[in-house]
Parts: C-alpha cells; sequence; structure tokens
C-alpha cells in the first residue's frame, strides 16, 4: 500500500493545509505519492512546511491548556452548563468513554510521522552542491520529531518512539521505557543543534520567524535535559547529554544567540500594552509557534490561534478585553504570590476588581469564578468594543493570531541558572538577576540564587505558558502534591492530586482498544 501525500495550497510561510491524521490513505488525493514526490529541494521544503503545519493544532489547548488546569496556578473554568472535561483534568478525574488526550496523542503522532516521512526521503532529493540545505531540513525536521515525542513524553509518561514511518506489523508496538524514548529526543535535538547556523530570526518582519534555530535547539536540550534527570532521578540524558554538556549548550544559547530580554515584560503581551506593544518578532522570543487571521472564518484551515478563545472573559468583551469562554481561572494564590513592585502581575493577569470590570459570574454563567483570568494571550477589542479579530473579518473562535511562545529568553536565563547553580554559582546568580532587574525594573529585590528560588521564580515570569505543570512534576510526587492540592472551604475549588498516577496524564482510551492489549492504562486511571 502506497502512502499519499495530501497537498494544499502554501497560504504562508510553515502553514501548509492539514493532511488527514490517518497514517495510510486508501485513495490518492492528487497523484503526488511519496514513490514520485521527492525529488527537488523544493519538494523538500513543503514536505518540511507539512511538520510545521502540525504545530498549530497544538494551539486548539491541548498540552498547554490541560497541563495549566491540573496545575496549582488555574481551576478548569468555563460555563456551567458546559462538559465536565475541564473540571476533571483541575481534580485529576477520568471519564474513559470521552476519550480524553485523544487530540495531544494524535497530533504528536501526526507530527512524527510528518518527520519521518521527510527525513526518509531527503536522500531521494536531488539537491546539487546545496548538501548544506539537505542538512538544514534534516536538522530542522529532527528537532520537529524531537519536540513531538517529548510532547507526548511529558505528558504520558512511557511512550512508543518511532525513528521511522511504521509498517502494518508494527501497527501494535509497545510503549518503550523511557530511555529509549529520550535517548532519540536528546540525539536528535543535539544532531539540530550541532548542525544548524548561528542565525537568530527574531528581527521584525523576518521571513524566517518561526522556523528552527541552533539557538532553540539548544534551550530545548536544556529542558528536555531538566525534565527528564528530575523526573527519573537520572545524573544524564539517557547516556547522549551530560549535565556538563547540557550546560556548555545554554551556556552558549546565552552568550551567543543575540537574544535578550524586551526591557518591559508588560510589552510581551499584546493585551497588557496595546500600543507599546513589541511585536511577536522580538528579540526574547527564541522559539513561538506563528499563527494569522487570514483564514477569515474557513473551519478547513488551521491558520489561527484557536486557544486564545478558550481563556478569554465568559459571555460578552468587557472593556478592552474580547469574548472568549472563560476556561483556566486563575487561582488567586498565584496572583497573591507576587511581590509589590512586580511588573508582572498586572500584565499576566485580568484583575476584574482592581480594573473596574463589572463582571457578574451568574449573568455569564462562569464556573468557578475566581475574580481572575488570563491577560496573557486575551483577544482585545478595538475602539468601538468590537473584537480586533472580528473586526478583521475574522472568526473570534479560530482565527485570533497571536503566537504561541514555547521557549522565551527569559526562560533560557532560568534554565542557565539552574543548569549552572552548582558548578558556577555566580554565573547562574548573573542569569537570574536579570530576569528579577527586568520583573520589579530594578536592582534593589534582587535574591540570592537558589534551586528553591529559580523554582519560584519560574511560576512567576512564565505563568501560564504551559511549564509549571511539569517543573513540579520533575520535581517529585511530594512537591507536586503540597503544590497543587487545594482546599479553601468552597468545595468547587476543592483539588486533590493523586500521586498513583505519577503526574501521567491518562492515555486515550481509543489507542488502549486499538492496541488490543498491547498499550495499557496509565496507573491510577482505570
Amino acid at each position: 500500500m502506497k502512502t499519499y501525500i495530501k497537498l494544499f495550497a502554501l497560504s504562508s510561510l510553515l502553514t501548509l493545509g492539514a493532511c488527514s491524521q490517518d497514517f495510510l490513505e486508501n485513495e490518492p488525493y492528487t497523484d503526488k505519492v511519496t514513490e514520485n514526490f521527492y525529488k527537488t529541494p523544493s519538494d523538500a521544503f513543503e514536505g518540511l512546511v507539512a511538520i510545521y503545519d502540525v504545530l498549530q493544532r497544538e494551539a486548539y489547548g491541548g498540552p498547554l491548556l490541560i497541563s495549566e488546569q491540573a496545575s496549582d496556578d488555574c481551576f478548569g473554568g468555563y460555563g456551567i452548563a458546559d462538559a465536565q472535561t475541564d473540571i476533571e483534568w483541575d481534580r485529576f478525574s477520568y471519564v474513559s468513554d470521552k476519550d480524553m488526550n485523544k487530540d495531544v496523542w494524535s497530533n504528536a503522532y501526526l507530527g512524527i510521522y510528518r518527520a519521518n516521512i521527510l527525513l526518509e526521503n531527503l536522500g531521494k532529493v536531488n539537491w546539487g552542491s546545496d548538501t548544506a540545505l539537505k542538512t538544514r531540513y534534516e536538522a530542522e525536521a529532527r528537532f520537529l520529531r524531537a519536540h513531538f515525542h517529548f510532547t507526548a513524553a511529558k505528558m504520558f509518561g512511557d511512550i512508543i518512539p518511532l525513528d521511522h514511518t511504521v509498517t502494518t506489523s508494527e501497527f501494535e508496538l509497545p510503549r518503550q521505557a523511557p530511555e529509549v524514548t529520550y535517548a532519540l529526543i536528546a540525539s536528535d535535538l543535539k544532531f539540530a543543534a550541532d548542525n544548524l547556523g548561528p542565525e537568530n530570526y527574531s528581527e521584525a518582519g523576518n521571513a524566517n520567524y518561526g522556523r528552527i534555530t541552533k539557538w532553540a535547539a539548544e534551550a530545548y536540550l536544556a529542558r528536555t535535559f531538566l525534565f527528564y534527570t528530575g523526573t527519573y532521578g537520572k545524573a544524564d540524558l539517557a547516556g547522549v547529554v551530560s549535565k556538563a554538556e547540557a550546560t556548555a549548550y545554554i551556556n552558549d544559547a546565552v552568550n551567543n544567540s543575540g537574544h535578550g530580554l524586551v526591557a518591559d515584560f508588560a510589552n510581551l503581551w499584546l493585551a497588557a500594552s496595546f500600543e507599546n506593544f513589541v511585536g511577536e518578532d522580538n528579540t526574547e522570543m527564541v522559539w513561538a509557534v506563528r499563527f494569522n487571521g487570514s483564514g477569515k472564518g474557513n473551519w478547513d484551515l488551521h491558520e489561527g490561534n484557536r486557544f486564545q478563545v478558550n481563556i478569554a472573559p465568559r459571555g460578552g468583551s468587557i472593556g478592552k478585553y474580547a469574548t472568549g469562554w472563560g476556561g483556566a481561572t486563575v487561582n488567586p494564590k498565584l496572583v497573591d504570590s507576587y511581590e509589590a513592585g512586580d511588573t508582572r502581575k498586572a500584565a499576566s493577569f485580568i484583575d476584574y476588581a482592581g480594573e473596574n470590570l463589572n463582571f457578574d459570574p451568574q449573568a455569564r454563567e462562569q464556573r468557578q469564578y475566581t475574580g481572575y483570568s488570563w491577560k496573557k494571550y486575551c483577544p482585545i477589542t478595538n475602539a468601538a468594543g468590537t473584537a480586533v479579530v472580528e473586526a478583521n473579518g475574522g472568526n473570534f473562535q479560530i482565527d485570533n493570531y497571536q503566537d504561541y511562545a514555547i521557549i522565551r529568553f527569559s526562560d533560557v536565563l532560568l534554565m542557565a541558572a539552574e543548569l549552572n547553580l552548582q558548578s558556577n554559582p555566580a554565573l547562574a546568580q548573573a542569569d537570574y538577576d536579570r530576569v528579577r532587574d527586568r520583573a520589579f525594573k530594578n536592582t534593589t529585590h534582587r535574591k540570592t540564587v537558589s534551586l528553591e528560588n529559580i523554582m519560584k521564580e519560574r511560576q512567576l515570569e512564565l505563568a501560564l505558558e504551559g511549564l509549571r505543570y511539569f517543573d513540579l512534576i520533575r520535581q517529585g510526587m511530594t512537591v507536586a502534591k503540597a503544590a497543587i492540592d487545594n482546599n479553601t472551604g468552597d468545595s468547587q475549588f476543592n483539588v486533590t492530586f493523586r500521586t498513583e498516577t505519577q503526574g501521567w496524564f491518562p492515555l486515550p482510551q481509543s489507542q488502549i482498544i486499538l492496541s488490543n492489549g498491547t498499550i495499557t492504562q496509565n496507573p491510577g486511571w482505570n
């Protein structure tokens, strides 16, 4: 059986129309198949774009939204009549017939599949004398394959690592031990870090903004190292990357990438700064998923950021904030943890009372109202009070356009502080100070660097960016439970983290059924 490639017009860089999620198609959509398609560098580029395209599906919510609801930073939220799925994430309950996490699993493996297709066909392309371009495409594809593997592994624990497209005899492969998966991830990221050039795409209007760089690969390698070694109690990254190597990579990203911190934290976020917004192609964005509003209400396209509507104020626009579904209401405990003078507090959260916004949770049917919601990523209105996306002819549900930041330079600095903490405490202090100084716009709020202070700073700096839950998990079940458990006296906010799950999310029930017993459910979710 041939594997067919479904091709659409290339509407913008890194935005190819979505392919079918079936691994194997029975009938061709065009006469282009893998056996005759990969001939020119242009063909290879289309294959690369198809891998990048899967990233846009993560903005449906996926790991970002699920992990924030499961963390100590947010509750489930949404409307009182909405499905209970988001309450279940918040409360660590599970209903198998909802096939929870199906999209997370299928999107990850769709990305892995597309990456493997390209990697297996690079040798068929006539590259002429431009072998450097072949190496670049291989490095980008391997980075993305690592990203999709890590997305699944940090959610589900043991997964099925794939360094090739599967045959029919491999449809029921078992999950592998984490060291097998992370050895593949580490090898892919190391190849990307060692083979990509020193370009920095965070300049205004750069056509390559959104593409993988050496600096993104180095930072991602450090992130994976910290998660794997912390979660599994290992000294190195699956025998592939040592701590000294991971530290050298992250220090290189700090010192030589050309990335830096935007002077004002608020200016990173459109809803926090408006006219002072620095734009998404700014020096702090080491890697982000790029979106635009060109879909104009076409549900068959995946150009827009479909995540933003989930966290916007429920029940209609209010002030400068456009309407949405009111998901993942913010825990007041997080808001209260910011010190006086920390500019990140007002820039990260909508404070309805503090901003004199008359938000009536009953009239708006808001579930788990806390008085706070996301300012980061919140869509905005224009001067007439109309959602900007609608004023531009788009649909407020699917055509929001803010990029999703996966790695910011402040995260790079904090990872560098953590990795240098024992071997070079002075350097760790300097990296940590840069983040604190920017937050307070002075040097008088510095603290002595320590692992505890770094982890707290990560919570404050990177709040609502999909990292908090995994930072807790890598510190162990005792730390995670102490942070996540919540009992305010109001039962709607009661949360009990179940350590028997080991922090892993439940596998989608459909995959367990399809595996014919090869895959079993994660502990604590039966």
